[in-house]
C-alpha cells in the first residue's frame, strides 16, 4: 500500500436515536444513525404487514392456481 494516501482507521462511537451506543472501528470518529438493529421494527419483531383495501386477497383471487380438469 501506499503511504500517506490512506485515512486514518481509529476507533468510533456510534450512537442511534434510541439511545444505543455502539463501538467499532472506522475513518470517522463518531455517527449519529436514526435506527439501529435494536430499535428497528423488522430485527425487533414488531414489524406488521397492513393489508390496505384488501390488496392482498385481490391479488390472491386474481391469481390463485386453477384446479387441475
Amino acid at each position: 500500500m501506499k503511504t500517506g494516501i490512506h485515512p486514518e482507521y481509529s476507533d468510533t462511537v456510534i450512537t442511534c436515536a434510541c439511545g444505543a451506543v455502539i463501538k467499532t472501528r472506522s475513518t470517522k470518529s463518531s455517527m449519529r444513525i436514526g435506527i439501529c438493529s435494536k430499535c428497528h421494527p423488522f430485527f425487533t419483531g414488531t414489524q406488521k404487514f397492513v393489508d390496505t383495501a384488501g390488496r392482498v386477497e385481490r391479488f390472491n383471487k386474481r391469481f390463485k392456481k386453477q384446479a387441475a380438469k
